[in-house]
């Protein structure tokens, strides 16, 4: 698998956008709707498939585009060509606040595990598929459900994830617990697996749900601050509130309803 080669600039802080130089004949791949802007002489097309260009045939083009409705993404995927001479450049932003994560594939063992909503775009060549939990507790209690993308061949692409972004290196045997909705990925060394909180009172009451992402060195993993889906859930519950369809703000039970009712018993 060769990918096209491209150069890239991310711009921005909270909502940011990354920009692609594209030489001529070379193509960028993105999710539909993450396209930002493009200088002339570059084409957009909606192809089916996985991005990578490498499905035989109606059938494997079919396969592909099943495996990404799998992961919560859509059959089709737009590519971005340049048709024209010299450099000309062509963005995509983030759809929510939070952080652009370049990948060289090449440098991270060609593949790197990510939340199913986290690729962004990457340089034709690139597969973008499903990955399977062989192991049932991590499919079943894993928060962000039982499959996850895989991102595969060696040349740039692009993740995207909420608030900051930490990138860390595990050592050999180094061991991490991370909350399952801060998880964005990993590359393919390192082991991951569910683990549960330690104590009733914890899981019960503790706000952090009842399982944590369990990730086991070597290798580099990516973790965010700020999950869509715990931002998305702070929006709705306070919403709830402004509009009076609380459980009734500033008594006991009202409090003990939105305890009961909050991240408390988040899987």
């Amino acid at each position: 698998m060769n990918a096209h080669e491209i150069d890239y600039k991310i711009y921005g802080e909270e909502m940011q956008y990354v920009e692609i130089e594209l030489d001529p004949h070379e193509t960028v791949v993105a999710e539909p709707g993450s396209f930002m802007m493009m200088d002339e002489d570059i084409e957009m097309r909606t192809i089916f498939g996985d991005g990578s260009g490498q499905e035989e045939g109606l059938w494997g083009k079919m396969l592909s585009a099943g495996k990404r409705v799998l992961t919560g993404e859509k059959l089709f995927m737009t590519a971005f060509t340049h048709i024209g001479v010299d450099k000309h450049k062509v963005s995509f932003a983030s759809p929510y606040p939070g952080k652009i994560i370049p990948l060289d594939l090449s440098e991270l063992g060609g593949k790197v595990v990510c939340q199913k909503d986290a690729f962004l775009c990457a340089a034709q060549g690139t597969a973008v598929g499903i990955e399977f939990s062989r192991k049932l507790g991590r499919g079943f209690f894993g928060g962000e459900g039982f499959i996850m993308q895989k991102i595969e061949g060696d040349g740039m692409a692009f993740m995207h994830a909420g608030g900051h972004v930490l990138e860390r290196t595990l050592d050999v045997g180094e061991h991490l617990s991370v909350d399952t909705g801060c998880l964005v990925g990993f590359t393919q060394t390192v082991d991951y697996n569910i683990e549960m909180v330690k104590g009733i009172k914890n899981m019960m009451f503790g706000g952090e749900g009842f399982f944590f992402a369990s990730l086991r060195g070597p290798g580099k993993v990516w973790i965010q601050t700020l999950p869509f889906s715990r931002l998305a859930n702070r929006v709705i519950k306070n919403s709830r509130h402004l509009l009076g369809g609380g459980k009734g703000e500033g008594n006991v039970l009202g409090t003990l309803g939105d305890i009961m009712d909050g991240d408390g018993f988040r899987l």
